[in-house]
């Protein structure tokens, strides 16, 4: 290499150079008060919108901020210049093209500023999945800075599709109190006519080593499974439950979360929603207004009744603390959950494996509210982006030509009744379809754990609706050697995983796709359990048990099991209660008590430890969210007990000195 071979000389037009220039025609719309008493800041920021290209005599418009998670280069055709790291942030840039063009049509002044995100999918089983919750707290703070950094703004217009962008995102708007401001969800990518959706796909490595796949049709399925090019995964897994979140937080607009990306209603969605934002700020409807202890009780609701991701258990309490409303507790949860009935029938909880678009086109999120509002599950009065209540939106929506329209046509596109997808109460019942999230407590779980119950496999659920196992425990202090184990035949059926450090202190609170969905798509996977301090992706099924509280590494029983421990889970996915505890060694079983005094006198596991590359800034994070209280009030950064906590360790070490 040398810089001759570096620089193309062959170009004689990079010789062809200009050093000044004439600058914009105009003038700035500057007047005498605006000179002497607005801020320096605001007249600079005229001059380089001149310099932008912007009119200048257009220049005092209200301003209107879009921000979202960009990712790659695309090109006019829509093919890549440069790849994204996703499709759910390739094409973000188009929705805000439409959005730019309403807010100029309308007479305000668009900016555009972009917070990447990356992709949970991609990550999976590699170091990169170190940075993944993390990084939301990042995102974020660097949202906030950008908003901030535009003073004069007072309407936002967010646009984000993913597990981290998205609910970073959300966690932005909601702290944004005195503006206007509104989420425009990026949709769902279109599923293959034939083939995996993006969830199953991950799975190709695992069902090949297994010997259920050839080469030829790991190959061939793994090329099929995203069918468009924007749009998040279309399972309801993390991306897909927090867009349905943002419309049941009244963030959204009615009928915007899991549309078809790409598509006609897909752009109508960015335009409308842009149309709304500029009709809050005339109206002086602000996001705390709309964000309220109601609002995010009404979340709740709508997760359950979707059967959404359990990560929506991390970032729905970080969104309330952002907005300042009260944070949901495990007893919260439990109590939505215990009221609440699922309805939905999608990926990837069933009981029929409908893509999300189906849902959207089945009525999506109001469709299920319609139900919900029926059993008075609802508060109807909270006020929405439309500037409206959620009962005129929904009153609204009952009779609706979009609604039927949409209904029809899914009839019509993929011969599915509407009514087969989103269910009426009585017919979710009839099918056997149980309410989400259950949290066992027990001896190895003393701060409580989740499991997602509607996931387990129905056969493995007996006649009063409990799901039972009790096996020698297999125990492994990393992920990568429990995956190793799965595709080397060491599992088999009937075993119960233990996979310890993987709690913030560990590996940044990894995600485990790669082991739930290993366990998912093998033959013999539905007969084994998994329990990890870990998190798992919206999209896993199965007897997994995770967010196991504390952590290995803060000292939790988990990290002081062993290899052929006696385990025993319950989960009794009617009432939602479970348990998980250890009951001694094969040599000596013991109670639950018993066990948990054997526990406490153990060393830990000699393997656990945190992962060599964890990352300095991740390490940061897991000491600050501990601080303000951990994986159960939603990894938040909570200023007022982080400098609290330096505050006392500070003085400790000045009176220690």
């Amino acid at each position: 290499m040398s810089l001759d071979t570096l620089y193309d000389e062959t170009h004689a037009d990079i010789y062809d150079v200009t050093t000044n220039a004439a600058g914009p025609e105009g003038t700035l719309p500057l007047t005498p008060e605006i000179l002497i008493n607005r801020p320096s800041g605001d007249i600079f920021g005229m001059t380089l919108n001149a310099g932008m290209g912007w009119d200048p005599a257009q220049l005092l418009r209200k301003e209107i901020m879009l921000i979202g998670t960009t990712g790659g280069i695309r090109q006019p055709d829509g093919k890549p210049l440069a790849l994204g790291l996703h499709t759910g942030h390739y094409e973000i840039e188009a929705l805000m093209a439409e959005a730019a063009r309403v807010a100029d049509e309308c007479n305000r002044l668009p900016y555009a500023s972009f917070v990447s995100d990356p992709c949970d999918g991609r990550t999976q089983g590699t170091e990169g999945m170190f940075d993944s919750l993390p990084y939301r707290n990042d995102a974020a703070i660097v949202f906030r800075r950008l908003l901030r950094s535009l003073p004069n703004c007072t309407a936002i217009v967010g646009v984000a599709t993913c597990d981290k962008g998205l609910p970073g995102l959300m966690m932005a708007l909601a702290s944004m109190h005195d503006q206007s401001t509104i989420i425009v969800p990026g949709g769902a990518t279109l599923a293959p006519t034939k083939g995996d959706d993006a969830g199953k796909v991950q799975t190709i490595g695992a069902r090949f080593a297994a010997g259920e796949l050839s080469l030829e049709e790991a190959s061939w399925l793994g090329c099929k499974a995203c069918a468009s090019a924007g749009g998040g995964c279309q399972f309801l897994g993390t991306a897909g439950t927090s867009q349905v979140v943002a419309e049941g937080l009244g963030l959204a607009l009615p009928h915007s979360a899991l549309s078809p990306s790409g598509e006609a209603v897909w752009y109508e969605v960015a335009r409308a929603s842009t149309r709304a934002a500029i009709a809050l700020d005339e109206k002086g409807i602000t996001t705390k207004d709309i964000l309220t202890d109601k609002a995010i009780e009404n979340a709740m609701v709508v997760h359950a009744a979707f059967g959404g991701s359990t990560n929506l258990l991390l970032h729905l309490p970080a969104i309330a603390h952002a907005a300042g409303c009260a944070m949901p507790d495990v007893n919260e949860w439990t109590r939505v959950n215990r009221l609440v009935p699922r309805l939905v029938s999608v990926i990837p909880n069933g009981p029929v494996y409908h893509p999300t678009v189906r849902a959207f086109m089945a009525g999506g999120v109001p469709e299920v509210m319609l139900h919900l509002r029926k059993l008075g599950l609802l508060n109807e009065d909270v006020l929405t982006v439309t500037g409206m209540t959620l009962k005129e939106n929904l009153d609204w929506w009952e009779t609706s030509q979009r609604r039927t329209k949409f209904r029809q046509l899914l009839v019509k596109l993929d011969n599915v009744e509407p009514d087969d997808v989103i269910m009426s109460p009585e017919l979710a019942a009839k099918r056997g379809l149980t309410s989400t999230i259950t949290f066992p407590l027990g001896n190895i779980a003393p701060e409580g754990s989740v499991i997602k119950s509607t996931a387990i496999d129905a056969s493995k659920i007996d006649e009063n609706g409990i799901y039972h196992h009790k096996a020698k425990a297999k125990v492994f202090a990393a992920e990568a050697t429990a995956i190793k184990a799965i595709k080397s035949g060491q599992i088999e059926a009937g075993d119960i995983m233990v996979v310890m450090g993987g709690g913030p202190s560990g590996t940044g609170m990894e995600e485990t796709y790669q082991l739930t969905s290993s366990l998912k798509h093998v033959s013999w996977g539905k007969h084994v359990s998994l329990i990890t301090d870990a998190r798992f992706s919206g999209v896993s099924t199965g007897a997994c048990i995770g967010h196991v509280g504390p952590e290995a590494l803060a000292g939790g029983p988990i990290g002081k099991l062993r290899d052929g421990d006696i385990i025993e889970i319950v989960v009794d996915c009617r009432k939602l209660e479970g348990s998980v505890n250890f009951l001694g060694t094969e040599d000596e079983e013991v109670c639950a008590q018993e066990g948990a005094r054997i526990l406490a006198a153990r060393e830990t596991h000699p393997d656990l430890a945190p992962a060599p590359k964890l990352p300095d800034d991740t390490r940061l994070w897991a000491a600050l969210q501990a601080a303000s209280g951990g994986t159960w009030r939603g990894c938040v950064y909570d200023a007022d007990r982080i400098v609290k906590t330096l505050q006392a360790g500070m003085k400790a070490l000045q009176e220690a000195q």
